[in-house]
Parts: C-alpha cells; sequence; structure tokens
C-alpha cells in the first residue's frame, strides 16, 4: 500500500488487555479511565458476571468481571486486578481484567469479522479479529458486552 492510500484509510484505536490469558481490546474512545481493582459490593439476584458494585467519586459503578461474563476459565481472582471504566453515553461500567497491555491504532482494513461459529448468536461478544506482533486479538463489542439497564440485580 503506497503512502497517500494509508493515510486515507480510517484508523481504529484500540485498548487492548488481558483475561484469562487471552487477549481481548474495546475502542479507546469508550473507555473513560484505568483503575486499581476496588472491592465492590455485591448485589442480591446479580447475574454471575456481575461483581457488585463501587464508589466512583460519588457515583455507583456496576463492576462486570470480565473473564466470568465471557465464559472464560481461570482459576482464582487473585490475577484480575484492572478495572477498565468504561462509557457508552446510556451505560457505564468496569470490566475487571487481569492487565492492561497497549493502545493499538489498526487500519480499518487490518479488522476482520468474527468466524460464524455458532448458531446461537455466542459470537456477539466479540465484534471483529486483528492481528498484532502475532498475536490475535478480539475486539470487543461493549453493547453485547454490558448488560442492559436494570439488569444488574433483579
Amino acid at each position: 500500500m503506497n503512502d497517500q492510500a494509508r493515510t486515507t484509510e480510517q484508523m481504529t484505536e484500540l485498548l487492548s488487555f488481558r483475561v484469562g490469558g487471552q487477549d481481548y481490546s474495546v475502542p479507546i474512545m469508550s473507555v473513560r479511565e484505568i483503575r486499581g481493582s476496588a472491592r465492590a459490593t455485591s448485589l442480591p439476584h446479580a447475574p454471575p458476571y456481575m461483581r457488585g458494585v463501587i464508589n466512583l467519586r460519588g457515583t455507583v459503578l456496576p463492576i462486570v468481571d470480565l473473564a466470568a461474563r465471557l465464559g472464560l476459565d481461570v482459576e482464582g481472582d487473585e490475577a484480575r486486578n484492572v478495572i477498565i471504566v468504561v462509557d457508552l453515553g446510556e451505560r457505564t461500567a468496569g470490566l475487571m481484567v487481569d492487565a492492561v497491555s497497549d493502545i493499538l491504532t489498526i487500519p480499518d482494513s487490518e479488522v476482520q469479522p468474527p468466524p460464524d461459529l455458532a448458531a446461537d448468536g455466542a459470537r456477539g461478544f466479540v465484534s471483529g479479529l486483528t492481528i498484532v506482533e502475532g498475536r490475535m486479538i478480539r475486539i470487543l463489542d461493549l453493547h453485547e458486552v454490558l448488560p442492559p439497564p436494570g439488569e444488574e440485580a433483579a
């Protein structure tokens, strides 16, 4: 690709992180902040992936254990000690992850759709895939990952 074509190509900025030994990312524009883990207050009747809520400067912030939400097998909670606060406008939540890796700038042409492997729509959490330095990085669809408003607790 020549330099002129490269300058007109759309680029996507992603925050990459690790969960359960795997590489994931979210659009950088949806990231509000990155925090060290905080002890969450559990909520009754919450789904298993909801760790509870924390007080973030006077705002009650739901915390999603991303490994549990994605159905990943992980041992213990010790490894997940970073919270990525994401904001989708109508919803704000914290994603509990193992570690934040990097900020990536990826040409849109290098993002591929996930394969259609499940008839039940399980692929809905991943909106795209890209390869960076030999690592397959999954791009999460936050609208699918975050619980709908009001589902944090029954």
